[in-house]
C-alpha cells in the first residue's frame, strides 16, 4: 500500500480530430514530473460527440493503444471515456489502463438524454472499483454526478472520481455536486472538465479540482485554462478525517441494490 496517492488532472479543450488531441496532450504530459493516475475529460479524444457514431472505436483501436503508450512512458494509470462498439452495441466507456497495461472498464450507467445520448448508445448496469496502491477508487463519468443513490458509498471506496463534459452554463451545479458527493460519501472528490467550445457551439469551463471529505477544495486548475493540476493524497490524513465523524458506519445497505 501507497501512503501517498498523487493523482494528475488534465483539464483541455478538445478538438473533434484524434491525433491533434493526442499530440496536444502528449505536450501537456511535459509537466508532469511524478504521477500514480493520469486523468483524462470525458470522450478526450472525440469531444463529446454521441450523434457521430462513426467515432466509436474497438477495444483494440487507436485511441487504447495511444493510451497504453503513455501508461508504459509515465509508469502509471490513464484514464478517459471513449465511444466504443462491442457486440453491435455502442457505449460510452472509461477506460483504467493500469502501468502493467491490465485493462478495467466501465460503462456509463446515466446517459444524457437532453443530448439524447441515450439514442445512440447503451448504458452500463453497475459501478466498479478499481484497487490502485491499496486505494480504493470508483470512477464515474459526467451525468452519473447528479444520481446520488447509484453513487453511494457501500463498497467504503477512498476516491470518486468523474470525468466530464460539463457546460460553463451549469458550472455552479458542477462544483456543488462535487461537494455534495464527497460530503455524502465521506470520500476525496475528483472532477475532470474540459474547457473550450464544441462543434455544437456549447462552452466548457472546466473547474477540474479535488475536493476533501468535509467539502473543503485541495485544489483545482486554473478556470478556462488548459493546465494540469497533480495532487498528492495522504492516506493517514484521509483515514484520520473519516474517522472524526464516520457516519456510513450506520448506513442502511439494505436499501442500496448496485
Amino acid at each position: 500500500m501507497k501512503e501517498n496517492l498523487k493523482i494528475s488532472l488534465v483539464q483541455f479543450n478538445i478538438s473533434e480530430r484524434k491525433k491533434e488531441n493526442f499530440v496536444k496532450l502528449e505536450k501537456l504530459f511535459s509537466e508532469i514530473i511524478c504521477t500514480d493516475i493520469i486523468l483524462l475529460p470525458e470522450m478526450f479524444n472525440t469531444s463529446f460527440l454521441p450523434k457521430q457514431t462513426d467515432l466509436a472505436e474497438s477495444m483494440n483501436g487507436d485511441t487504447i493503444t495511444w493510451m497504453k503508450k503513455i501508461a508504459k512512458k509515465y509508469n502509471c494509470s490513464v484514464v478517459g471515456t471513449l465511444m466504443i462498439a462491442q457486440k453491435e452495441k455502442l457505449y460510452n466507456r472509461l477506460v483504467w489502463i493500469k502501468k502493467n497495461l491490465e485493462i478495467l472498464t466501465y460503462d456509463k450507467k446515466h446517459l444524457f438524454s437532453i443530448a439524447n445520448e441515450d439514442k445512440y448508445l447503451n448504458k452500463g448496469d453497475r459501478k466498479i472499483i478499481v484497487e490502485q496502491d491499496g486505494w480504493k477508487v470508483c470512477p464515474l463519468i459526467c451525468y452519473d454526478l447528479r444520481f446520488p443513490v447509484f453513487i453511494r458509498n457501500i463498497e467504503n471506496y477512498d476516491v470518486l472520481i468523474f470525468l466530464a463534459n460539463w457546460p460553463e452554463k451549469r458550472t455552479d451545479a458542477w462544483c456543488t455536486l462535487l461537494k455534495a458527493r464527497a460530503i455524502e460519501n465521506q470520500c476525496i472528490s475528483v472532477g475532470v472538465n474540459r474547457i473550450g467550445k464544441d462543434s455544437n457551439n456549447i462552452s466548457y469551463s472546466g473547474g477540474s479540482k479535488v475536493i476533501d471529505i468535509f467539502g473543503k477544495e485541495i485544489d483545482s486548475c486554473e478556470k478556462g485554462k488548459e493546465d494540469i493540476v497533480t495532487v498528492t493524497l495522504n492516506k493517514f490524513k484521509y483515514k484520520t478525517q473519516k474517522n472524526k465523524f464516520n457516519f456510513l458506519k450506520d448506513l442502511d445497505k439494505e436499501y442500496f441494490n448496485f
